[in-house]
């Protein structure tokens, strides 16, 4: 266990030492941005509902941001309660406002992924490709900016993976059980 700590922390002295520019940095503020409180996925989702033809992908959506929030905001957060690596990983320079909240599991990554696949499963695929791309990016922004371990974003994916196909197989289920 100590090992992976070590490893998630030099993976963000890494990307700090070698990825870091003053160039990109605006632009992976930004990106990391628009993941905060989930607001460009919610605002994704409700317009997705406007459009009768794309209505059952915007409630697949929100239903499985809800799901997300729950189990990663709700549950693992606070059971798990990890502190941020700029309070541990000496060195480590934070580029955005420190964070209220625990480390474990990232909730932009967990928001990006379940909106996303969930938009890859039930949209054109261009649509879906551009989501997923668009998620993997503010995954990434995560540890660009210094407030995530990387196995702090792996598990938001995971669990945004999980939100996503549950909130499809409740849809399916409840058109099932509605003749929808």
């Amino acid at each position: 266990m100590n090992q992976l700590l070590q490893l998630d922390g030099n993976i963000l002295l890494f990307i700090q030492e070698n990825l870091r520019s003053d160039i990109l940095t605006p632009v992976w503020k930004f990106i990391t941005s628009l993941g905060d409180m989930g607001w460009f996925w919610i605002l994704l989702s409700v317009l997705l509902l406007i459009s009768k033809k794309t209505r059952k992908i915007g409630i697949t959506s929100l239903l499985s941001l809800i799901i997300g929030t729950l189990i990663t905001n709700v549950v693992l957060k606070n059971a798990i309660a990890r502190v941020r690596p700029y309070e541990v990983i000496e060195g480590l320079e934070l580029l955005v406002r420190k964070q209220a909240d625990f480390s474990f599991p990232s909730g932009h990554s967990c928001a990006s992924f379940a909106v996303a696949m969930v938009i890859f499963k039930m949209a054109p695929k261009m649509w879906g490709i551009m989501a997923v791309i668009l998620a993997t990016l503010i995954a990434f922004s995560r540890l660009y900016v210094g407030v995530h371990y990387p196995t702090d974003v792996i598990a938001g994916i995971i669990v945004g993976v999980f939100s996503a196909w549950a909130a499809i197989k409740l849809i399916k289920k409840y058109e099932k059980k509605n003749g929808s």
